[in-house]
């Protein structure tokens, strides 16, 4: 049998071919939970280059204006969403803020593909003793609670962002292997893989070329749906004080920052949450709309 026979055998979930697109965009959670994340990025990209204020001096997210009117003030021509305690357009930082969790989420969901697909593909397709160890890491990693884990590395490596980045990327990876090597477990069983060990096909070579393929729309759904929840885990981080640290603003110090006025002006609270959780929900939906579109037999099955 040529190579080119056992690439014939090779049958990959769902491509994403036109047809592919269009189901997605006729999905009406993906149409609904794509427009707003579209939306979203959009506001954190650009957002902070609208110049509101004034053309000649544009409100900064440190800018104070520790004046009678300006600390506190409700939503106005000059400041949509109204100021905090300190002077500053509450807009203005939420802008920021969702510039700080799209870049983490989206990063961190990055090396978790990159660290899970590598890690699960060889654990899968090789077995016996590198499976058996590798899945023993992956089992401790599930015996620690991720934000608790993740809070512990941040005090012992210190409060920045590229520790951000190392803590939940740490702590985010064992979910992605568990589901690779699971799908790899299947598919090492199939006939092309069979075939291509027959005609002496390396294994690297079946691996990327015959497997990852294969893998790819479990993944995608997995990612879409992790990014919602390293965006909250991220905002957990900044809501305790080890995050994203001050002057620039997140989500989750937002949130905390507006709890000594949750009475006298809740909005402090609200409109961090309110996007906070759209931006989450909206991960999910698209997840869930993702997955019912390229496997249509996961459709209505409530667990992942």
């Amino acid at each position: 049998m040529s190579a080119a026979a056992v690439d014939l055998l090779s049958a990959p979930a769902q491509t994403a071919g036109p047809g592919t697109w269009r189901r997605l965009l006729r999905n009406p959670q993906v149409a609904v939970a794509g427009t707003v994340l579209s939306l979203l990025i959009l506001v954190a990209a650009f957002g902070p280059f609208l110049r509101l204020g004034s053309p000649q001096k544009p409100y900064r997210y440190d800018q104070q204006e520790l004046m009678i009117g300006k600390v506190l003030a409700p939503p106005s021509p000059q400041h949509w969403l109204g100021t905090d305690p300190l002077g500053r357009d509450v807009l203005v930082r939420l802008m920021y803020g969702a510039r700080a969790s799209l870049s983490i989420g989206i990063i961190v969901v990055l090396l978790d593909v990159a660290i899970g697909t590598a890690l699960g593909l060889f654990a899968g397709f090789k077995g016996g003793r590198w499976d058996t160890f590798l899945m023993r890491v992956t089992d401790m990693m599930f015996a620690f609670p991720d934000i608790l884990l993740a809070i512990l590395i941040m005090a012992i490596m210190g409060r920045n962002v590229i520790n951000i980045f190392i803590a939940l990327g740490i702590v985010s990876w064992p979910p992605m292997t568990r589901l690779v090597r699971g799908e790899v477990l299947a598919l090492r069983e199939r006939e092309f893989v069979e075939a291509a060990r027959a005609i002496g096909v390396p294994d690297r070579r079946i691996m990327l070329r015959h497997l990852l393929p294969n893998l790819l729309s479990p993944i995608l759904v997995a990612a879409t749906v992790s990014i919602g929840g390293i965006i909250l885990a991220e905002s957990t981080l900044s809501f305790l004080g080890i995050g994203i640290q001050p002057p620039y603003p997140s989500w989750g110090t937002m949130i905390n920052e507006g709890r000594e006025y949750l009475r006298t002006n809740p909005a402090l609270v609200l409109y961090p949450s309110i996007v906070l959780a759209v931006t989450v929900l909206a991960f999910n939906f698209l997840g869930d709309g993702v997955r019912d579109v390229l496997d249509p037999r996961l459709k209505g099955i409530g667990g992942r």
